[in-house]
């Protein structure tokens, strides 16, 4: 089973089916860009990591997230990849489906002044792992998947293809960290045991992490 770790949870302000509207702007946490302001348009099809969530992922994180490659595939409002760069990361690849939504992603990108650092795509993300994947760059990956919590229920099939060719993609040392909430089981995790996953309240974060090479 995947080790469950239970963290204070705190009242929960929206959930899967109806999320709630962040007080807009949102803001970078850590990093050189800290407490710069993110534009979010409220569009309830866009489920933003909770800011002390997203805080929580990055200390797990901790310093190795530097000179990786970050790739968000869910992005959403960018805000992962974004701090992810603000934290040290040496690019980031950010998918979204949504145009209207890709194309706020790029404006934040350009008011921090880190386009060049920012690959959008807007597209849907399972195509492109399979599409695109193999040109990312074999340095370290940290890899957000962070999709509708309803996919893992009713794309569970696409999901769980998506995280194995993940893993067996990710070049050594690379983390993944998957969101979810509890309608999904998180032993049904690939190669489960490996996962370490905490609980957010309503969210629910696995961490796994790929061991350097021999």
């Amino acid at each position: 089973m995947a080790k469950r770790r239970p963290v204070k949870k705190k009242p929960a302000r929206g959930t899967a089916a109806q999320p709630s509207v962040v007080d807009a702007p949102m803001r970078i946490i850590g990093g050189r860009l800290k407490n710069k302001k993110i534009e979010y348009s409220g569009d309830t099809r866009t489920r933003p990591m909770k800011e002390r969530v997203r805080e929580a992922v990055f200390n797990l994180i901790g310093p190795p997230i530097k000179e990786k490659v970050a790739i968000d595939l869910f992005s959403g409002t960018g805000a992962l990849g974004l701090e992810a760069i603000s934290r040290g990361a040496v690019e980031a690849h950010l998918i979204e489906r949504h145009v209207p939504t890709s194309k706020l992603i790029r404006d934040n990108a350009e008011a921090l002044e880190i386009s060049d650092l920012i690959t959008i795509y807007a597209q849907n993300s399972f195509m492109w792992v399979k599409k695109e994947l193999d040109k990312v760059a074999q340095t370290p990956w940290v890899v957000f998947i962070c999709p509708p919590y309803d996919f893992f229920v009713s794309r569970w099939e696409e999901m769980e293809k998506q995280m194995v060719t993940l893993l067996e993609c990710a070049p050594p040392e690379s983390i993944l960290i998957v969101e979810f909430d509890d309608k999904f089981d998180a032993a049904q995790l690939p190669d489960v045991e490996n996962w370490d996953v905490r609980v957010y309240s309503p969210a629910h974060v696995g961490i796994y992490r790929l061991p350097a090479e021999d």
